[in-house]
């Protein structure tokens, strides 16, 4: 007595798996073979190329996502403004450096940091700057440096927000809120600028302050505006 033939193969029409018995049945196993070497090289082929284009595009969103921009010293301005009798001084400083992290998905995470070289202050009269960099102000001798860390960001409208950070002038710490407006989105050159605002700051809280006798007759206001333009560039 002649048995069955059977024969197992996957259906091309479900999941389930087909049964065919009697001779005939040794028909389908070629077609069950080819089904099974086109399983084979999906799986060693075809696969592990889906899954890399899936992580290459994982990786390149997260990329966009934290974007990292530099300051332009040569487009920037960091400068300051502070009365004295009747009329304005304007001053700036020339050498300094930072950068901009941007969370796009999570505008909060984002932060600044900056560095300023105080012997660079500039008012345009040399004897000005060098009593200003002396010990009996600025110090930059003890106090080279003046630093901004941001540690909180919040958002204020479609183009602008809030960098809660910490600043750092002659040896002293105070938290400072500074106001942050995109002026040029980015562009094909990877180029940004901001405008960037605070309230005055009072030079008594950082200690800046001439002696009594000097600070009577000097007619300098306590109070400093803060004018600053940031020109930042993408990092590589």
């Amino acid at each position: 007595m002649k048995l069955p033939a059977i024969a197992f193969c996957h259906s091309e029409r479900s999941e389930e798996s087909l049964i065919t018995s009697g001779s005939t049945g040794y028909e389908n196993t070629p077609r069950c073979f080819a089904s099974l070497n086109m399983t084979a090289q999906f799986t060693r082929g075809i696969l592990p190329n889906v899954i890399a284009a899936v992580v290459i595009v994982a990786l390149s969103s997260a990329a966009w996502a934290n974007e990292t921009y530099k300051f332009d010293p040569s487009g920037s301005t960091i400068g300051f403004t502070v009365h004295q009798f009747l009329r304005t001084t304007h001053g700036k400083f020339t050498r300094f450096n930072g950068k901009i992290d941007i969370d796009r998905e999570h505008p909060e995470n984002s932060s600044v940091t900056a560095q300023i070289d105080v012997r660079s202050i500039d008012t345009q009269i040399k004897k000005r700057d060098d009593h200003l960099r002396s010990p009996e102000f600025f110090n930059v001798e003890k106090f080279p440096q003046m630093t901004f860390k941001g540690r909180n960001v919040n958002r204020t409208g479609p183009q602008s927000g809030d960098i809660l950070g910490d600043l750092t002038m002659h040896g002293v710490t105070r938290p400072i809120t500074l106001h942050v407006k995109l002026l040029t989105p980015v562009n094909e050159t990877s180029r940004t600028r901001w405008a960037v605002t605070t309230e005055p700051i009072a030079r008594r809280d950082f200690n800046l302050m001439f002696a009594q006798a000097a600070e009577a007759v000097s007619g300098i206001g306590q109070t400093v505006a803060i004018n600053i333009e940031i020109e930042a560039k993408r990092a590589q």
